[in-house]
């Protein structure tokens, strides 16, 4: 036997080794560890209130070392970075939960940190209930990207579809005091300009991402010169809000800590649960996930086989549009609001970046967008206990993570082939 045939791996051209993710792991455990433990107050606490759900066991208060807690914190951070950096050099592929329980490590250090020696409790399960809550819009915005972009549409216009949601969802339900009713409209809304985008995108092979920047821009126009004249003239019919109840499920609320975060939460977002499960078994396990992938990674060969592709792009554009209409029901009968000017700001931006850094998949997406909204819910838990830091930067860290986030991440996922691209066929 030859030597050659003894080595087959001889002649193949291994991928280089990626150090971004071990040097990042590294810097932020050692920025732990320096910050949150290190220049601590040994003899600082830090109190932490977790609700359980069940009346019988009511809530979990306690308090805990601050640096003590911090340093472990941080020690399994560097381990977890020197466990990166060696499956880096063997050029083995990490898994998900690596970065999920660096994550968590990381941040509950920083949150131990931030409320030591404060007389108010860190409501956990607040804190992840609302991180929930805000990511409604953002894992609907993610959900409509990931449709529209298999089928080989770019989406960028899920801005406008979530502000259009919002507005005929706030009108349709203060006009008749139903929420239910607005719920139901705000699909339709995302769907009409889910219809433009097809048409122009589709129809006549204009630059998506031209035309999504146009909608968000007309949406935004439309809906503020509708609030300054028809919604500020008539605010006893238009200017009430009408909120969705909170429809705790028995049984499955009162599991503890859990329960309360789940399922303890109203319609929209049971809807978003089914929603995500839905369209990430469909995408991959069905004949119609198979046929609007095709339309995105080879429209020609999907063609070829009988399937019209143009057809395709057009009726799952709508319908990406129709349920980035549902999330824009968050801003408004979720949330129990009247329609205010550009009152998305800017989540259907946020939850592109989700859908990207999810890999274009449904899962990936979500978890994107959860990151992204215990992001954004910081700011109001650190609000109530009391943490002195600037508001400003705090309303910053949404966008800054996920412009972190992108920019770290974006490089190890594909997207559709012919995304962007018209077919003539």
């Amino acid at each position: 036997m030859s030597a050659v045939a003894l080595t087959p791996d001889v002649g193949r051209v291994l991928a280089p080794i990626s150090w971004k993710a071990p040097i990042a792991y590294g810097a932020l455990g050692v920025l732990s560890l320096v910050a949150f433990g290190v220049f601590t107050d040994p003899s600082l606490v830090s109190q932490v209130t977790i609700a359980t759900g069940n009346d019988a066991l009511g809530s979990l208060k306690f308090a805990v070392p601050t640096m003590a807690c911090a340093v472990v914190l941080s020690a399994v951070q560097l381990l977890l970075a020197g466990l990166a950096w060696r499956m880096a050099a063997a050029r083995h592929k990490v898994g998900v939960w690596l970065p999920i329980v660096f994550g968590v490590c990381f941040v509950s250090a920083f949150l131990l940190w931030a409320v030591a020696g404060k007389d108010n409790a860190l409501q956990v399960t607040g804190l992840l209930s609302g991180a929930l809550f805000l990511s409604v819009p953002l894992i609907f915005g993610a959900m409509s990207g990931c449709v529209c972009e298999h089928v080989g549409v770019i989406n960028v216009s899920i801005e406008g579809q979530l502000l259009a949601g919002a507005f005929l969802a706030a009108v349709v339900g203060s006009a008749t005091g139903s929420p239910w009713l607005g719920l139901i409209a705000a699909p339709i809304a995302g769907a009409l300009v889910g219809a433009l985008l097809a048409l122009f995108a589709v129809r006549y092979w204009v630059d998506h991402i031209i035309v999504g920047v146009v909608l968000n821009v007309l949406v935004t126009g439309l809906t503020n010169y509708l609030f300054s004249t028809v919604l500020s003239q008539n605010k006893a019919v238009f200017g009430v809000g009408t909120q969705l109840p909170t429809w705790p499920i028995p049984v499955l609320s009162q599991i503890p800590v859990v329960g309360p975060v789940l399922f303890a939460q109203n319609a929209l977002v049971y809807v978003m649960y089914v929603a995500v499960v839905v369209l990430q078994v469909m995408l991959y396990k069905s004949r119609w996930g198979l046929r609007m992938r095709a339309c995105g990674e080879h429209p020609k060969a999907a063609d070829t086989v009988g399937i019209k592709v143009n057809a395709t792009r057009v009726r799952n554009t709508i319908l990406g549009g129709a349920i980035a209409g549902l999330g824009g029901a968050y801003f408004t009968v979720a949330a129990g609001l009247a329609f205010g000017k550009e009152m998305s700001a800017g989540r259907g931006y946020i939850a592109l970046a989700a859908m990207i850094l999810g890999g274009w998949r449904p899962a990936g997406a979500v978890a994107a967008a959860l990151l992204f909204g215990f992001a954004d819910n910081l700011q109001n838990a650190l609000g109530v206990v009391g943490v002195a830091i600037p508001s400003q930067f705090m309303l910053m860290a949404p966008y800054l993570v996920t412009i972190f986030a992108v920019a770290g991440l974006v490089g190890k996922v594909r997207a559709p082939a012919q995304e962007g691209t018209a077919y003539k066929g």
